[in-house]
């Protein structure tokens, strides 16, 4: 069993700098050999299935299908790369224009070449893996540096990439913000980051000390939209599924939903029963529910209970849940209503189990309240009126966006980049998307020798090439 717990300049340096040297080697890998590594850490993946059960369930107290579901997500991720890898490595053809005409002109992908992943918490082994399979399809090298909130799953993350990979092509860093601020005094070529907004600029600010392309994956607060023509018990029990899936701490879960004042009452009293059906279903209490995880750290469980408490003293209605254990990390399935911008509920992502019900009179009420906030990486829509979608389509901006449900357009289809939008991130991963975001699409003009090197646009210019160039612009 082999962990890295490097804390020092040197060592991450030595690490860094020997991952550097050995960039001519990735890039000269086949498109058969980087398949290879692929298929021996989704094996990997599979046989530590119950390592990664048993490290998430101490950290969240997941249960083993939440787990299995990202390892799902790898899994198709691999399955997709490894089948099309070989062909997005060759060099791509272009047609050519006037002005290349004779020439050979194509896109040929090239490695970027030091790639960091500085990971996050909530789903921990898809996050420290998801990115790194796209670099490493890409002819990278690679380090970790998975969440300290999240140390048991860092150390399972740690035993599998060096059971398949040498150090000097990747590496898993273990630690606390002091190994990700060394780790970022590095000039890499691509950082990945997943997380909050704090932190966020903080890894952009470094990258651009370095130019470093940089990709950013820092959530936001979601809309879902719930018209009068909806089903609205539909809708409830798919949202309540959404909001509490991972005790709400799922980036892409709808942080907050705005209900047509039509069918506010049916819609909270249908999310009330769909909150028991799936998370209370045989009466034992949401507390004993095993498919219901606790919040990663004290500190996460005072600020979400500190949210409620504070939109409760402002005046939102508690119309369901609000129990809490404190020394479980534990705050039961809550629903509120009367919510205002004025509240910090409303402010900031909740990340936690809270359903916030706001009432609107038609659909411009609701798209005023979007815009008020910034771009989400997720937005919802539930409506049968093709019209009604269509206006949210038209009229907002998101990373991604479900109709008539939540929380199915990550990981599932890799054919579909997920990534958000300015405040929420920027970049794509997902398929194709993964081996682009971590390669250099190297544009390549061949000009041919001999009778056909014509360079009629040297100086002094010719008649001819005068009056090409006035047909062009004309």
């Amino acid at each position: 069993m082999l962990n890295f717990h490097w804390s020092n300049t040197m060592t991450i340096s030595s690490i860094f700098n020997a991952q550097k040297s050995n960039h001519g080697v990735l890039r000269a890998r086949s498109s058969q050999q980087r398949i290879r590594q692929l298929q021996a850490l989704r094996a990997k993946l599979i046989h530590s299935k119950r390592d990664i059960c048993d490290a998430q369930n101490k950290e969240l107290k997941t249960c083993d299908m939440d787990t299995e579901a990202q390892l799902m997500m790898l899994n198709i991720e691999i399955d997709f790369i490894c089948k099309h890898l070989s062909r997005w490595m060759k060099p791509r053809r272009v047609k050519n224009s006037q002005a290349t005409i004779g020439k050979k002109c194509y896109i040929q992908y090239e490695p970027k070449g030091s790639v960091l992943n500085i990971s996050t918490w909530n789903a921990p082994i898809a996050i420290n893996i998801m990115p790194i399979i796209g670099a490493l399809a890409a002819g990278n090298s690679a380090i970790i540096k998975p969440s300290e909130l999240a140390p048991h799953t860092a150390t399972v993350t740690s035993e599998i990439i060096s059971a398949i990979f040498p150090r000097n092509q990747c590496a898993v860093f273990e630690g606390g913000p002091e190994i990700a601020q060394e780790l970022l005094n590095h000039p890499f070529n691509h950082i990945y980051y997943t997380g909050g907004h704090r932190v966020g600029r903080i890894v952009m600010k470094a990258a651009a000390e370095n130019f470093s392309d940089i990709t950013l994956e820092m959530g936001g607060k979601n809309p879902a939209i719930i018209d009068a023509t909806a089903e609205v018990s539909n809708a409830a029990l798919k949202l309540a599924w959404g909001r509490m899936a991972n005790a709400g701490q799922v980036c892409i879960g709808p942080d907050y939903i705005l209900v047509d004042q039509m069918v506010e009452q049916s819609f909270i009293s249908a999310a009330k029963a769909a909150l028991i059906r799936l998370y209370n279903p045989r009466g034992y209490g949401f507390k004993n529910c095993a498919e219901f995880p606790r919040l990663i750290s004290d500190s996460h469980f005072e600020r979400v209970k500190g949210l409620i408490d504070e939109a409760i003293s402002k005046g939102a209605i508690l119309e369901f849940g609000g129990e809490y254990d404190a020394e479980q990390r534990y705050i039961s399935p809550t629903i509120l209503s009367g919510v205002s911008d004025t509240m910090a509920i409303m402010q900031e992502e909740v990340f936690g189990p809270v359903m916030v019900v706001i009432g609107c009179e038609n659909s411009e009420q609701m798209l005023s309240t979007i815009k008020r906030q910034h771009k989400p990486l997720a937005l919802y829509i539930f409506s049968k009126n093709r019209s009604t979608i269509n206006y949210f389509l038209h009229n907002t901006s998101a990373g991604s966006t479900v109709v008539n449900h939540n929380l199915i357009q990550s990981g599932t289809n890799p054919n579909l980049a997920f990534g958000g939008v300015n405040h929420s991130g920027t970049g794509r991963i997902g398929g194709f998307q993964s081996f682009l975001e971590f390669s250099n699409p190297r544009s390549i003009v061949e000009s041919p020798l001999g009778w056909r090197d014509i360079n009629i646009n040297f100086p002094p210019y010719s008649k001819i090439y005068k009056k090409l160039v006035a047909k062009m612009l004309s």
